[in-house]
């Protein structure tokens, strides 16, 4: 068996970027000798994922592989240069090293003299005291001696702390030229895997070999760009790409998909649950619980969760191509790949809540014309006037309605004032609550405007899931009333609205209640 003495370049040529985690191919043509042949083929990234490995071999001639495996071993860090060719990184930290000594020296001999000036003090004031107490009064003598103590004293401590500070700035510059040295000269160690093949060919010649693996360090998410242009818009979808598998992927065929390998493991073992039933007792029997609760209308998707969120496919795997060959180096950064983009007219409506929030936001709904499902994923808004702020693109099906929304209209106010009466029928004892809603719109227009708004308001009435709770919308009393009311119980206005128009809206309901319910 013959073995190359030289390892063979291996280069990247297609790559499908998962969630959490990349499948490499690489490709290359061999040209073999008949017999066994053992081949070093690479680098390759040391993540490579060994059982993985697979390896194919294409040629007229009957061949086939017999082994495949990855080997990795350090690399060690280059020598130092020589003394004589030091770089200017290295000669500064010397410059720096040297200064810092004398300075430190310095520091000892200002210490050692204030130490002994203090001795010197001491001393003195003894000597006075023991003076006085014998009789002398030499006071001349005394303050001149105290004087140039404390003068001396002074001196070596502003030329102390003259020191300390110019030592706390050169270790800052040492530390950072450090830094600096570290990066330009010395390489660290690197983890290098190399591909060891063992193939068998009846004929010598050229022979096409394919090998993927999985690989870690590697992940996708999709952003887009919404830019929206008079009454059509126009929405990229694009691709940012994260790798640091310790190789670059240059010009290689990049597909992203949403499939989800870490999840093909065994499923979790069912546990037993035991369902018991009971007799109701008599106060239950009479009584019906019931209590106000908020209800969120299930969308398709996995929940949210904190931090970089995964991939939204609607619960099903979708695989993107990007349509050119892409280059994506292996820095760690985000990296941005286009992958589609449409163009289509766009249906704009300026829509409140104000049970949520008092601001009016111009809301543009469009198809999916991208051919392809939108994912779940950030877009960056674009208006005429620039780039308006990001929102976040929900998961849509191909053809299936996209909501955006460009920020709200700061020249838009809506109040909102809600008003509750309770009420017992003498002979039903049936408890009436009457809720009333007043929402106030007001505009403020710049002088220019004559057009009329139209501005969508949406207020929700509670619905009720048992028969003895019943609520009624009281449209005598509405004004104006809902234009629609969904099955949701969401009441709709459209208002028009002139320049520094003002209108209210008033919503009335009931919700009766038979005498046996509780919790209301």
């Amino acid at each position: 068996m013959t073995t190359t003495p030289k390892p063979i370049a291996l280069p990247v040529t297609a790559v499908t970027c998962l969630e959490d985690r990349a499948h490499v191919e690489r490709a290359v043509v061999l040209d073999l000798e008949a017999g066994v042949q053992r081949l070093r083929l690479g680098p390759v990234s040391a993540l490579a994922v060994d059982r993985t490995l697979h390896a194919e071999l294409s040629a007229d001639h009957p061949a086939t592989v017999l082994d495949v495996r990855i080997t990795r071993s350090w690399v060690p860090r280059g020598p130092l240069p020589d003394a004589e060719d030091d770089s200017a990184l290295r000669r500064r930290v010397h410059a720096i090293q040297g200064e810092r000594l004398t300075l430190e020296q310095r520091r000892d001999r200002l210490d050692a003299r204030r130490d002994l000036l203090g001795r010197l003090a001491a001393d003195l004031l003894r000597e006075i005291g023991e003076g006085a107490g014998a009789g002398e009064t030499d006071r001349s003598r005394w303050a001149a001696e105290l004087d140039r103590i404390d003068g001396e004293r002074a001196s070596c401590g502003e030329e102390s702390r003259a020191v300390e500070t110019r030592l706390a700035v050169l270790a800052d510059e040492l530390g950072q030229t450090e830094r600096a040295m570290h990066v330009a000269e010395e390489e660290p160690a690197e983890l290098v895997g190399h591909i060891e093949l063992t193939v068998e060919t009846a004929v010598a010649g050229p022979v096409g070999l394919r090998l993927s693996h999985l690989t870690s360090c590697a992940l996708w998410r999709p952003a887009y760009r919404a830019v929206l242009d008079g009454g059509s818009l126009t929405l990229e979808t694009d691709a940012m790409v994260w790798q640091r598998t310790g190789e670059d992927w240059s010009d290689v065929r990049l597909t992203l998909s949403t499939a989800r390998s870490a999840l093909a493991a065994e499923p979790p073992r069912l546990g037993e649950d035991r369902l018991t039933l009971t007799d109701r007792s008599a106060a239950e029997r009479r009584t019906v619980g019931v209590e106000l609760r908020e209800e969120a209308i299930g969308t398709l998707g996995p929940a949210p969760v904190v931090g970089l969120p995964g991939v939204d496919d609607g619960g099903e795997a979708r695989v993107l191509r990007s349509p050119a060959r892409v280059s994506v180096p292996g820095d760690g950064r985000a990296h941005r790949v286009p992958l589609s983009a449409f163009t289509t007219d766009a249906r704009s409506e300026y829509a409140c809540s104000p049970e949520l929030s008092p601001l009016v936001t111009r809301v543009v709904r469009i198809d999916n014309l991208a051919g392809h499902a939108l994912l779940a994923g950030p877009v960056d808004l674009v208006r005429d006037s620039g780039f308006a702020g990001r929102g976040t693109l929900e998961f849509a099906a191909p053809g299936a309605p996209v909501e955006l929304a460009f920020g709200s209209c700061d020249d838009h106010r809506v109040v909102r004032d809600a008003e509750e009466s309770r009420d017992t029928a003498g002979i039903t004892q049936r408890t009436v609550i009457t809720r009333t809603v007043r929402l106030h719109l007001s505009r403020f227009s710049a002088p220019g405007e004559e057009d009329d708004r139209v501005v969508t308001l949406r207020e929700r009435i509670p619905v009720s899931e048992v028969s003895a709770v019943e609520i009624r919308l009281r449209k005598e009393s509405c004004s104006p009333e809902p234009d629609a009311v969904d099955a949701e119980g969401i009441a709709r206005w459209d208002v028009a609205l002139p320049p520094g128009g003002r209108r209210t809206v008033t919503l009335t309901y009931e919700l009766s209640a038979s005498a046996k319910v509780t919790g209301l």
